[in-house]
């Protein structure tokens, strides 16, 4: 593939409960410390689900220092702003920038995109119309006439599921092509995806892919909770004992460029991106195929685009979410893709939760660490590894990669499936 065509990325940043760095997030990870604890947010002593990944004792000005802006948008659109802001700073592009002819500046400008894949709003983003519509009993003309004195006016500015890509670029100046992805734990992996495919078309030079989410509140966890779906205090991702996830928080973005204009600012290459694929089960929306037949298309899709064979993987990024159901499918898509020997598998989300639309480009961010450092993190909270899923090279300690390509799973409601692969070898793309 020309250097024109080829994709490369040039800075991350994230937080989360972890930690306000990937350096950070990176570092709780090798080193076996998980972020969930009780939650202390709200008041879950009463709750059958008491423990989360939160992000704590962070002042909202540092994840964004304009604090007129807080009125205007939620919790979860911060820490999009926040990494969005740490990648592109990262990356070096703001620096190149200011060197251009004024002239040149502007046509920057508008080659330069962004991503942003959001939760599509919580239960409580609606709190400040939910009692007026309960009072109202279903006459909506008095639901419209009496709203402007019950609900405040910034309510529909600060829910409005575009409002990162909305000021990123108002914060950046980043003119280029866009779009939000709404598609709940896909929308971080599809907005690097959709970051790609706009470069691979020409349409832009660089952009600045984000994921973002703040899952837990009381309602959401009560309703994940009675689907089955939660861990009541850890996250065991393929051991034996495992029993549901646990929510986390913040999000992570990656600034993309082509490779081409990557070497012409002599940026720093973290690693380049090879290929993704994504299908959908259409089973319904909790349904998950026991075959894994959907996340096996999508890895075979992604080494498809990469123009891979499978055994060039050197290591797997498992979505990893600690329910039962998803863990052994995941395994037997792995089984498919791989036969009987899958290169090293781990996963990260016993480290600091799972961040629903933010989850995928987080992995994303911390793998591209794991493989410059030569290293398959281990899982910590992983005691026994259940038997029904073995053989699965999965382990509580450190492996080596194979090669320096990592493929990274997403999965979501909808039977959603997503799969990345990057390469993070610097004499690959120099």
């Amino acid at each position: 593939m020309s250097a024109s065509r080829r994709i490369v990325i040039t800075g991350s940043g994230a937080v989360c409960g972890a930690g306000l760095t990937v350096e950070a997030i990176w570092d709780a990870v090798v080193n076996g410390r998980s972020a969930i604890k009780e939650i202390s947010s709200w008041d879950a002593a009463r709750w059958p689900v008491r423990s989360a990944a939160e992000v704590t004792g962070v002042d909202n000005r540092t994840l964004v220092e304009d604090r007129k802006l807080h009125k205007l948008i939620s919790r979860t659109d911060l820490f999009g702003l926040y990494a969005a802001g740490s990648a592109i700073k990262n990356s070096g592009v703001p620096g190149h920038r200011e060197t251009l002819a004024a002239e040149a500046v502007a046509g920057f400008n508008d080659r330069s995109g962004i991503f942003a894949g959001s939760g599509g709003g919580n239960y409580s983003s609606n709190y400040d119309f939910f009692p007026l519509l309960s009072a109202a009993g279903g006459d909506m003309q008095k639901f419209g006439r009496e709203l402007s004195e019950n609900v405040n006016p910034m309510w529909l500015l600060k829910i409005l599921p575009n409002n990162v890509v909305c000021h990123v670029g108002i914060r950046h100046n980043l003119k280029g092509t866009n779009a939000c992805i709404t598609n709940q734990c896909a929308g971080g992996a599809l907005a690097v995806a959709e970051a790609v495919a706009a470069l691979r078309a020409g349409e832009a030079d660089r952009a600045v892919a984000v994921g973002h989410d703040t899952p837990f509140e009381p309602e959401t966890v009560l309703h994940y909770h009675r689907l089955g779906l939660m861990s009541p205090d850890m996250l065991r991702p393929f051991d034996r004992e495992r029993r549901g996830t646990v929510f986390g928080e913040g999000a992570a973005a990656v600034m993309l460029e082509t490779l081409a204009d990557a070497r012409s600012r002599k940026a720093e290459i973290l690693g380049e991106f090879l290929g993704s694929g994504c299908t959908s089960e259409a089973t319904g929306v909790l349904d998950i195929r026991p075959d894994g037949d959907g996340l096996r298309r999508a890895i075979e899709i992604a080494l498809a685009d990469a123009g891979l064979a499978a055994d060039a993987v050197g290591m797997v990024v498992a979505h990893g979410n600690g329910t039962r159901a998803s863990d052994a499918s995941e395994v037997r898509a792995l089984r498919a893709v791989f036969g009987s020997s899958p290169p090293p598998a781990t996963g990260f989300k016993w480290a600091f939760g799972h961040l629903i639309a933010a989850s995928g480009i987080l992995d994303l961010a911390v793998t591209l660490t794991a493989l410059q450092q030569g290293i398959v993190p281990g899982i910590a909270t992983l005691n026994a590894l259940d038997p029904e899923l073995a053989p699965l090279p999965v382990s509580a300690t450190a492996q080596r990669p194979r090669s320096d390509i990592a493929l990274i799973l997403c999965r979501g409601f909808g039977g959603m499936n997503v799969a990345l692969l990057v390469r993070a070898d610097a004499m690959a793309v120099s």
